[in-house]
């Protein structure tokens, strides 16, 4: 089944190009792989970045849309991304990056192409554990700006994961986030009754 990529804003669309467009943009961008790029760069896949503020112990989770991320493609592959944020005056470049995750999020989404229920792909990042997932929402037509992880959406851990956490396996939404909860439980302090 085919993923059913959400459309970006396309305020958020046009800062990247705009910032693809500026030499002092890439220039200044920590990204020799974009710098050094021959041909045209241009920006695929816009996937929501949503951040998970709370995981509650029953495994639920609240999550807040933070940005656009956009894969940086020069020829035939995945070069760098580039992320946008909302600002109170509406979407803003926030800037280029290169790493793992670009490979890794490349290798979730062809992953989820091949799954037999359709999804819409998003981010979801939780900060307390580094951790980034591409997290394949059950509903392809809902809105990418909006929701929450529901039981039955995927979570694909992307590489590097947390140790204890196999990157590009699939997990349900109710089977991995109890497992984050017990991960994100402070230990107690010295000397309190356990």
């Amino acid at each position: 089944m085919p993923l059913h990529v959400p459309p970006a804003p396309a305020p958020a669309l046009r800062t990247v190009l705009m910032a693809l467009g500026s030499p002092t943009a890439v220039h200044e961008a920590r990204t020799p792989s974009l710098k050094n790029a021959t041909g045209p760069a241009t920006p695929e896949l816009p996937l929501p970045v949503h951040v998970l503020d709370r995981i509650a112990p029953e495994g639920t989770g609240t999550a807040r849309l933070t940005g656009w991320r956009f894969l940086i493609r020069c020829g035939d592959r995945a070069v760098a991304a580039a992320e946008t944020r909302l600002t109170p005056d509406g979407w803003a470049f926030s800037h280029f990056f290169e790493g793992p995750y670009i490979a890794s999020t490349e290798r979730a989404l062809r992953q989820a192409e091949v799954m037999q229920q359709p999804y819409q792909p998003r981010l979801l990042s939780v900060p307390e554990l580094y951790m980034l997932t591409l997290w394949l929402h059950a509903d392809p037509t809902a809105d990418g700006a909006d929701g929450h992880p529901a039981p039955n959406d995927l979570l694909v851990p992307l590489a590097p994961a947390p140790p204890g956490i196999a990157a590009h396996r699939p997990h349900r939404v109710a089977d991995l986030l109890p497992v984050l909860t017990t991960r994100l439980t402070p230990a107690p302090l010295l000397g309190s009754p356990a």
